[in-house]
C-alpha cells in the first residue's frame, strides 16, 4: 500500500510503484469518480491523431488540427 499527501493546491502525486505498474506517463488523462467513500482514478485512452514530421500542412489543416485538439480537451 502506498500513501500520498494532498498539497495546498489539492493535488496529489501518484506513487512511482503505481505509475510503473500501470504504465502511467506524464500528460496522460485520468478520469476521477467516487465509489462510496473511495476516490477512483481510471486511465483514459487517447484517440489523438499524429502528424508526421516534415509533412507540409496548409494553414487550414493546422487550424483544423488545433480546433480538434481544443474540442477533445473540453470533453
Amino acid at each position: 500500500m502506498s500513501i500520498t499527501k494532498v498539497t495546498r493546491n489539492y493535488q496529489i502525486t501518484i506513487p512511482a510503484e503505481i505509475r510503473k505498474a500501470l504504465g502511467i506517463r506524464e500528460g496522460e488523462l485520468l478520469e476521477v469518480h467516487i465509489e462510496g467513500d473511495k476516490i477512483v482514478l481510471k486511465r483514459l485512452e487517447r484517440k489523438r491523431k499524429r502528424l508526421r514530421l516534415g509533412k507540409r500542412l496548409s494553414p487550414e489543416e493546422i487550424e483544423r488540427a488545433i480546433e480538434g485538439g481544443m474540442k477533445e480537451c473540453m470533453e
